[in-house]
């Protein structure tokens, strides 16, 4: 069993804890917040000891508890992630893991010194639809190209719309489209084909300088892939890869409802190769994360370390390229 503590009392966070109770192989044993009155709220939900902690140094002496889940705003993941890590305590980060690529560099480093596991959590990556879709790929032989879209209104644009700024829509808190939904998108396909040779962002900046919305193009070396995502307007679009011998379909990027294959050859219907979506949908990545830290599966980690080190590459260049700039990289100039 892993003692785990939290950072972060939001949803996402109160998800994972639902599906890491739910594999046996995980107890919450910890939780933090700058405010007690937080914490002891978030603890009230479960009948178990739970540490409460308002300060990092706190969390990090409670010897009861072997790694932390950090789901807190993007701009304080890379600080408290290295505050645990240097603790010897295993981390797993909400995407998007860090705002820098150095900052990213730094954490690895720190984890491999000490001995520990970091793991960026790309939900989607593990769930069993998606790893159906990974594992049908050769059905389609040369590979044409693909469209992955992840567009969903969010209720914090109307807050935008107000003149007010929301910690998603900041770029003060390295926040944005990309790095928030986007993210979903350039994961899978780096999950999917590897990194890009090359990657083009089109976005939509809104009133508070961030990018609400857009369109990145990556490039490979036989064909492209057209990511369209959004946190400002609404899309039911498929993700689809396109292949010589077929084309295979998801509703969505994310909480797939089921994976298809269409054939050119029979065109009337589509085969239904999915199973059905996982109801606890963090519960597969919590499952895969406890497996890898109490086997000690590096060559696992290490894999999920490329994907990450790919995402951040391209999100980064991207980014930069846009003026879309985090006060750690303006503070670099």
């Amino acid at each position: 069993m892993i003692n785990f503590g939290i950072i972060g009392t939001g949803w996402i966070t109160t998800s994972f804890v639902a599906g890491a109770h739910a594999t046996g192989r995980w107890s919450l044993g910890a939780v933090y917040s700058r405010k007690a009155d937080s914490a002891k709220h978030f603890a009230s939900k479960y009948d178990q000891p739970i540490g409460i902690h308002t300060t990092l140094e706190s969390l990090t002496a409670n010897d009861n508890i072997s790694a932390v889940y950090i789901a807190s705003p993007n701009s304080l993941h890379f600080a408290q992630a290295k505050q645990i890590l240097s603790a010897g305590k295993h981390v797993i980060l909400e995407k998007p893991a860090t705002s820098t690529s150095q900052e990213l560099d730094t954490l690895f480093k720190i984890a491999k010194e000490k001995g520990v596991f970091l793991i960026e959590a790309y939900r989607h990556l593990h769930e069993r639809n998606f790893k159906i879709l990974q594992s049908a790929l050769p059905r389609l032989g040369p590979i044409y190209g693909a469209s992955i879209t992840y567009g969903q209104y969010s209720s914090r644009y109307d807050k935008v719309l107000q003149g007010e700024v929301p910690n998603i829509f900041s770029l003060e808190y390295s926040g944005g489209a990309l790095v928030d939904l986007g993210v979903y998108c350039v994961s899978a396909a780096v999950a999917l084909f590897g990194e890009p040779e090359q990657a083009v962002y089109h976005p939509v900046i809104i009133s508070t300088g961030a990018d609400g919305g857009g369109f990145v193009l990556l490039k490979y070396v036989t064909f492209s892939v057209s990511l369209n995502f959004s946190k400002i307007y609404n899309s039911n679009a498929p993700t689809e890869v396109y292949g010589e011998k077929g084309t295979l379909q998801t509703p969505t990027v994310t909480d797939i409802e089921e994976v298809r294959f269409w054939d050119p050859k029979v065109k009337e219907s589509m085969e239904s190769l999915g199973q059905g979506k996982e109801h606890l949908n963090l519960m597969e990545e919590a499952q895969e994360f406890a497996r890898i830290i109490q086997e000690k599966d590096y060559e696992a980690a290490r894999k999920w370390e490329r994907v990450s080190r790919g995402v951040i590459k391209v999100t980064e260049k991207v980014r930069k390229e846009n003026g879309l700039l985090f006060p750690v990289e303006k503070e670099a100039q």
